[in-house]
């Protein structure tokens, strides 16, 4: 534990923080899953369920939630798996 009074603090904030990203991380592979599952179902808006997944990695990335070189991959992923849906 903590002595010094801005360490405790920086300990109650990291706590937030990691909370919140947990939920933003948790809610970004729901979106992707989500994605996914309207591909392999040849859902009618499986193009906009990817869109919207490409939308929320982008975001992430921007966030820090996520390294810029996963984020390419996923949408990569997503992309060749709807093209391959046709």
């Amino acid at each position: 534990m903590p002595n010094i009074k801005s360490a405790k603090k920086k300990v109650k904030v990291i706590k937030a923080k990691t909370l919140v990203n947990k939920a933003r991380k948790s809610n970004l592979k729901t979106t992707i899953k989500k994605a996914e599952l309207a591909i392999s179902t040849n859902a009618a808006n499986k193009a906009e369920a990817v869109a919207y997944a490409c939308k929320k990695i982008d975001q992430a990335c921007a966030k820090g939630i996520m390294h810029k070189n996963c984020a390419a991959r996923k949408k990569s992923q997503l992309a060749k798996k709807l093209n391959a849906a046709g």
